[in-house]
C-alpha cells in the first residue's frame, strides 16, 4: 500500500489530521487516509507485536483508496458525503452483513474503532511517567477500546504480546522528531486534532445508528 513504507513520522500525522477538519466541521477523506498511513507506519516500526491491529488497518485503507479513486469518488470527498451517499443508495448492511460487506460505513468504522485505541494509547504515552510500563498503558487502552469487538483468543493474545513492548523513552524515540520532551510536547499538539476526527466521527455515526453494524 502506497505510503505503508518508510519511517514513521509524528509530524506528518500531526498535520494529516489537522487538515482532516473542513471549515464546515466535515472529516475529508484524503487527510484521513494519510492520518492513517502514518499510525501505520508508526505501528510497523513497533515490529509484529501490532500485526493483528495493523493487518485490519492497512486493508481498511486500501478499501477506503479504493472508493476515494472510483467511479463514485465525489461521493467520497468527506465521510459525511460518504455517509448520505451509501444510507440513500442501500448500500450499508445495517442489519446483518450481506451484499455489502465492504461498505466504505462499515470499513471507515473499524478504523474509527482502532482510532480510538491508538488515541487512548498516545495519550498515555504522553501523560506517563518515565517509568510507567508501556505494557499497562497499552492494556488499558486496549481494553476501553478495541478489546470489546475481538473475540477472547485475540484478547488474550494482545494482552500477552503487549508484555513485550519497549520502554515508554523508546517509544518516543520512535517519533523521529527530536528529544524525548519534544515528542511529548508534539504529542500534546497532536492529539487534539485527532480527537476531534474521531469525536466528529462518533457523532455522525450515532446520528445515523452506524455504531454497531454487523
Amino acid at each position: 500500500m502506497a505510503g505503508a513504507a518508510g519511517a514513521f513520522s509524528l509530524r506528518e500525522v500531526l498535520a494529516a489530521f489537522r487538515a482532516c477538519v473542513s471549515e464546515r466541521r466535515e472529516v475529508l477523506l484524503g487527510p484521513y487516509l494519510s492520518g492513517w498511513r502514518g499510525l501505520i507506519r508508526f505501528l510497523h516500526s513497533l515490529g509484529t507485536i501490532f500485526s493483528f491491529i495493523t493487518k485490519d488497518a492497512v486493508a481498511k485503507v486500501q478499501i477506503m483508496e479504493g472508493y476515494s479513486r472510483g467511479e463514485q469518488r465525489e461521493r467520497y470527498t468527506s465521510l459525511q458525503s460518504m455517509v448520505e451517499y451509501e444510507l440513500a443508495n442501500g448500500l450499508v448492511d445495517v442489519q446483518k452483513r450481506g451484499g455489502h460487506p465492504e461498505s466504505g460505513c462499515r470499513t471507515v468504522l473499524r478504523l474509527h474503532r482502532a482510532l480510538r485505541w491508538l488515541q487512548l494509547f498516545l495519550e498515555g504515552l504522553r501523560t506517563a511517567g518515565e517509568d510507567t510500563r508501556t505494557a499497562a498503558i497499552c492494556t488499558d487502552s486496549y481494553n476501553a477500546s478495541l478489546a470489546a469487538y475481538h473475540p477472547w483468543v485475540v484478547r488474550k493474545a494482545a494482552t500477552v504480546a503487549f508484555c513485550t513492548l519497549p520502554s515508554r523513552n523508546a517509544f518516543l524515540e520512535v517519533m523521529n522528531v527530536g528529544t524525548a520532551e519534544e515528542a511529548v510536547a508534539m504529542l500534546g499538539e497532536a492529539l487534539p486534532h485527532i480527537c476531534d476526527v474521531y469525536d466528529i466521527t462518533q457523532e455522525l455515526f450515532a446520528r445515523h445508528d452506524l455504531l454497531s453494524l454487523p
